[in-house]
């Protein structure tokens, strides 16, 4: 026996619209082209800054503002729920990812794509064909960016001319443009010494507050940021230095899963003494490194 149900299975949850055909592409074009537009006023050296005030908690209180012209971290912080808007948050990230600039450049330029595909639309053009026409247009465009390509990597200085003009125009919208000259100077210094290496993670920034910007400096050695002990000497000039990569304090003897029954106060002191012992052994050697500086 076969029971016909009217209006078939509920598939979607109480409240949710589905949206089919030619309704469905328009909301994923103004979607997209809504944040597109969001964070286009950010582009550029002339670029506005954008206020994001975070949406009350559950408790009703609210997050601290944040003043910022960075397309990433707006993107991150603006609540969305249209699928085409999450794939050009996704591109913003992937491009936060893999280069560290140029995040609002890569959502503006697909986001005016998609306002140019969406006329085509429009006029009854089929959208593979769209995406064809778009493919052919990426190929064009890179062949001529490879034949406007010059390669100055055996030219040192021509090469590093090049680094500072980059550094330049990454700096020019963001909050150090004032002293984009300075920091465009510390940033290509810092990468020419990894010879080329390209991890960064080599490059260690110390955030110091108490002084300007241009009070920023690049060392040519090694800063390890520590606390000078009680009574001792702020400064120290041409000095033995020892850095020790396990703790100073009384050694224990370490025997893991184990326990250790003595039967007697005169076994305990023999344990104490040897962990004596082994301390004083290892302050010897470090005395007899002549370190003045540890």
């Amino acid at each position: 026996m076969h029971r016909i149900f009217g209006g078939g299975a509920q598939i979607l949850q109480n409240g949710a619209s589905e949206e089919r055909g030619e309704n469905a592409r328009l909301q994923a074009f103004i979607g997209a082209i809504a944040i597109g537009d969001m964070v286009k006023s950010t582009l550029g050296p002339k670029g506005m800054d954008k206020i994001l005030q975070p949406m009350p908690g559950q408790d009703g209180g609210r997050g601290q503002a944040t003043v910022t012209n960075d397309g990433a971290t707006i993107l991150k912080a603006v609540w969305i729920d249209n699928p085409a808007a999450k794939i050009l948050v996704d591109i913003s990230k992937t491009q936060d990812q893999e280069c560290g600039d140029g995040t609002t450049s890569v959502v503006v330029l697909a986001a005016e794509l998609l306002r140019n595909a969406q006329i085509l639309v429009e006029q009854r053009m089929h959208p593979q064909v769209i995406i064809k026409g778009y493919r052919i247009a990426l190929a064009a465009a890179r062949e001529k960016l490879e034949s406007l390509a010059t390669d100055n990597g055996k030219d040192d200085v021509a090469f590093r001319e090049d680094l500072l003009r980059i550094a330049r125009t990454t700096l020019s919208s963001k909050l150090l443009k004032h002293e984009k000259e300075h920091f465009a100077t510390l940033a290509v210094d810092a990468v020419l010494r990894l010879q080329g290496k390209p991890n960064l993670d080599y490059i260690q920034v110390l955030k110091k507050a108490g002084a300007s910007l241009k009070d920023s400096f690049l060392e040519e050695g090694f800063i390890l940021e520590k606390k000078i002990g009680v009574g001792m000497p702020k400064v120290l000039e041409d000095c033995r230095i020892m850095v020790a990569n396990c703790q100073m304090d009384t050694d224990k003897i370490k025997i893991y899963g184990a326990r250790v029954k003595v039967d007697s106060f005169e076994a305990v002191a023999e344990i104490e003494a040897a962990e004596k012992e082994k301390m004083k052994q290892k302050i010897d050697r470090i005395v007899a490194h002549g370190c003045n500086v540890f």
